[in-house]
């Protein structure tokens, strides 16, 4: 393609870059790159040759300016760069979008002379030089994707999406305050938190905003952008996409974000998600995000109620994709299903088993560079974002950006998007449907029998709370050209009392035996408060957590913390202070569902949920490989663990992912005696555990 590499390298006598100035490259990013970065006031001393035309005069001036007050220079050694004019197609205040196939290219392209700089040191250089050349959210991707797959930087802690462009995650009045207070307040420490308005995108009238805690949720989208940087649908070198089972991490981590929206629909008194499946349909929910893209310098546009899909023509951004296209694609696609296999590029057949079938099915639905054949299977996930995304302005006859769907940072607060994933996991679930179900011997454990379950929370047996909380995140160094230091941005979201579970296990056998604890949780009652079959309440089974216990002979009693959930990551990596970064060296994965987004809302008066336990085998479920402290492995079960397998034989959503055996319609029927259910309820308080009070300001 016309975006070969062309890469000199000069050979450089001088001391090694500190790879930690790599990440202040993130910081401010539509400012140019001789701006001081950081709390400390960083500046890179820029090579001529690299300052953008614009600033050529400027750069010196500027450079004495901040440099005077700057505690620390970062030299930057000059190296012939490679040819970046690939990258440098998007315009630098257009939207850039990981579902456009001509933008994931630009990326690609970027990603691949990033990895393939030999030091820090070239790389540093290269990305000084792309810095203020190319997009800067692509940037942004391609440098974070290049530095968590660099054996030399995966080590280092990337700074949270939210903190580098908050743009995605508050909505435009909030922007302007946080602006205002940087400019008039110069002392940070002065400066007081900028609130978020609470339900600020629509009013009462519209039933779906009463999910806006859940869809807004600063961590429930950053998840999501993140689980796209760690699982990229192309790059430039095949391993960073061929990652251990990664078309079935596709499926079930979408699977389980559909699984606990349905349990937070239900706690708000709704039915479950209706698939978006019918693509002549107009889509009868309206969003209007009420933000604006510090890029793009305007306002990401609206979707108006029952707006209708049209085809997507956008010439400049090498797109065309139609309804039809959509169609057959998905013909396609179930036909394969049906038949139990697809065909590669030399009309190969390649079987859907009941290991693989899953994630071949995964890649092909998305679509990635893994899929096996992407002229008769197409890019149906990805098309549909866009379709949807597009919709206001299909032709780009009013030069209008994509809406919300286009970006994997922000796709989660549009009511559509869970519509549409709602429809994907259809597809998913056709083939699940097909396998036959988990037969008694394959469920239970020999000799193994857990007694009983409970939860307890501040002293209440099988009953949790949730309430709201406020929290602050430090949103300045996505500021820019605004004085430094702090601004505080301050949210209010759903929160839990920690509990902890209490497992009774019996090992009635003469020796030492190893479970995997497996820990899901389902509502009871469907939404019209009837009992629900198995066959429905297993695609609503939430995973909450799975880990190794060790069993010797005799009665044993478990105990674990819902802080240590195998799905999450820790409350502090989604709100923390910027300055105390040392203290989580060890948390190295922003992917993971949010701590304080574990259990579903409940209700006032109290909902009922069905919490499962399982202990399998772990002899049969385990993964033979050395399991080296990679410093991943918190969120292992949405996210797998870094450059290793994933951690369980088993498929993902196990003993819930087929359907029931027969004669266990119902829960109870299905247990085994190494399983154990009871009913657990949750109540919310509807009150806010507020910060400091602080001034009110007009």
């Amino acid at each position: 393609s016309n975006c070969s590499l062309k890469v000199l390298l000069i050979a450089n006598p001088s001391k090694m870059a500190d790879k930690k100035n790599l990440l202040l490259l993130f910081d401010h990013p539509t400012e140019p790159v001789f701006m001081d970065k950081g709390g400390n006031g960083t500046v890179f001393d820029v090579p001529d040759s690299y300052v953008t035309d614009r600033y050529n005069q400027m750069c010196k001036k500027v450079q004495r300016r901040v440099s005077s007050a700057s505690e620390k220079n970062v030299q930057v050694k000059e190296i012939a760069i490679p040819d970046l004019s690939c990258s440098m197609r998007l315009g630098r205040s257009e939207q850039f979008s990981i579902f456009l196939k001509s933008h994931r290219k630009m990326a690609s392209h970027l990603i691949e002379i990033f990895t393939k700089m030999q030091t820090v040191d070239e790389l540093q250089s290269v990305a000084v030089y792309a810095r203020d050349r190319v997009n800067p959210v692509l940037f942004n991707y391609a440098l974070s994707v290049a530095l968590l797959h660099r054996p030399d930087t995966k080590d280092l802690e990337l700074p949270a999406f939210a903190q580098t462009f908050p743009d995605r995650f508050i909505d435009s009045k909030m922007l302007r305050s946080m602006r205002e207070e940087s400019f008039v307040v110069e002392r940070s420490a002065a400066r007081l938190p900028v609130v978020s308005s609470v339900k600020y995108t629509a009013s009462d009238l519209d039933v779906e905003h009463r999910l806006w805690h859940f869809r807004e949720d600063l961590g429930v989208n950053l998840h999501h952008w993140h689980w796209h940087l760690v699982y990229p649908i192309e790059a430039p070198d095949r391993s960073i996409v061929d990652k251990d089972r990664r078309g079935e991490l596709f499926y079930y981590m979408h699977q389980q974000i559909i699984a606990r929206y349905n349990a937070e629909r239900l706690s708000n008194h709704m039915a479950r998600v209706q698939p978006f499946n019918n693509l002549d349909e107009p889509i009868a929910e309206g969003y209007f995000p009420k933000m604006d893209s510090l890029v793009a310098s305007r306002a990401y546009p609206p979707r108006f109620d029952n707006t209708r899909l049209s085809d997507v023509d956008r010439p400049n951004n090498q797109l065309r994709v139609g309804i039809d296209d959509m169609k057959r694609w998905r013909e396609r696609i179930y036909e394969a299903i049906h038949q139990g296999y697809v065909l590669d590029t030399n009309n190969e057949k390649i079987v859907l088993d009941d290991a693989k079938g899953i994630d071949i099915l995964g890649n092909i639905i998305e679509a990635s560079d893994l899929t096996p054949n992407s002229t008769l299977y197409g890019d149906f996930h990805n098309m549909g974002h866009i379709l949807i995304a597009y919709s206001h302005d299909p032709t780009n006859k009013h030069l209008e950006y994509a809406g919300v769907m286009g970006d994997a940072s922000t796709a989660m607060r549009d009511p559509i998007f869970y519509k549409w994933h709602a429809f994907i996991d259809n597809m998913f679930q056709e083939h699940k449907r097909l396998l036959s179900p988990y037969e008694k011997q394959e469920l239970s454990f020999p000799d193994v029998r857990v007694e009983s379950i409970q939860v307890e929370s501040q002293g209440q047996v099988n009953r949790l709370t949730t309430f709201w909380q406020e929290s602050d995140v430090d949103m300045s160094r996505g500021l820019d050209f605004v004085p430094r230091g702090h601004v505080l941005a301050r949210f209010t979201h759903l929160q839990h009392h920690e509990f902890s579970y209490t497992i009774k296990v019996e090992n009635s056998s003469e020796a030492t035996r190893y479970g995997y604890v497996r820990i899901f949780l389902a509502p009871k009652l469907d939404d019209r408060n009837a009992p629900m079959l198995l066959e429905q309440q297993r695609l609503m089974m939430v995973e909450l957590d799975k880990f190794v216990v060790t069993m010797p002979p005799g009665s044993h009693t478990i105990t674990r913390n819902s802080t240590e959930s195998s799905v999450t990551i820790p409350f502090e990596r989604t709100f923390r202070n910027l300055d105390k970064l040392e203290e989580l060296q060890n948390f190295l994965c922003g992917c993971g569902w949010p701590q304080h987004m574990l259990i579903p809302k409940g209700r006032p008066e109290g909902l009922r949920f069905e919490l499962f336990v399982m202990v399998s085998n772990y002899e049969e479920d385990k993964v033979d490989q050395t399991v080296a402290d990679c410093g991943c492995s918190i969120a292992a079960s949405y996210c797998g663990l870094r450059d290793r397998l994933y951690p369980d034989r088993k498929s993902m959503g196990f003993p819930f992912d087929r359907k029931p055996r027969r004669g266990s319609e119902i829960l109870e029927n299905f247990l085994t005696p190494n399983m154990c259910a009871v009913e657990v309820i949750i109540t919310h308080e509807d009150r806010t555990e507020k910060l400091r009070e602080v001034p009110a300001r007009s």
